[in-house]
């Protein structure tokens, strides 16, 4: 973890959406908002400095319940927030706000489990990820 990284604001990660994720209506096709989720988590994980590998825990989807709320398009910039929101043993759930120009497009809360890097061995997170997540 880099310098103990310390962040009280929210996280929000920017997508710009492309011409090829867009489906027959014109408007993002429904899958993409999880792979929008799986890119804002990654960055979200480097912004606060956690590098899985260097504290031998990661993380698997276990469930994932998406809302739209509404419709973006393409060249639209989707604002994606991304907060944990709930902790468990060795679970976790975050969740993502997507909105464009303030409008509301989506929501995703998913559930998380964690893991020993490189196995499917459940773990509770350690102390330190938990504390730099949580804030």
């Amino acid at each position: 973890m880099a310098n103990g990284a310390r962040v009280s604001q929210p996280y929000v990660h920017s997508i710009r959406v492309r011409y090829g994720e867009c489906d027959m209506q014109r408007v993002v096709f429904n899958a993409h908002y999880m792979a929008y989720c799986d890119d804002a988590v990654e960055r979200w994980l480097a912004h606060r400095g956690v590098a899985v590998s260097d504290v031998g825990w990661d993380f698997m989807l276990k469930k994932a319940v998406l809302e739209w709320q509404g419709s973006a398009t393409v060249h639209e910039t989707i604002d994606i927030r991304v907060e944990a929101v709930r902790w468990g043993n060795t679970s976790f759930d975050v969740r993502f706000t997507g909105t464009v120009a303030g409008r509301p497009v989506f929501t995703n809360t998913i559930t998380y489990v964690g893991v020993k890097y490189g196995t499917t061995e459940t773990m509770p997170p350690p102390p330190e990820v938990k504390a730099i997540l949580s804030d």
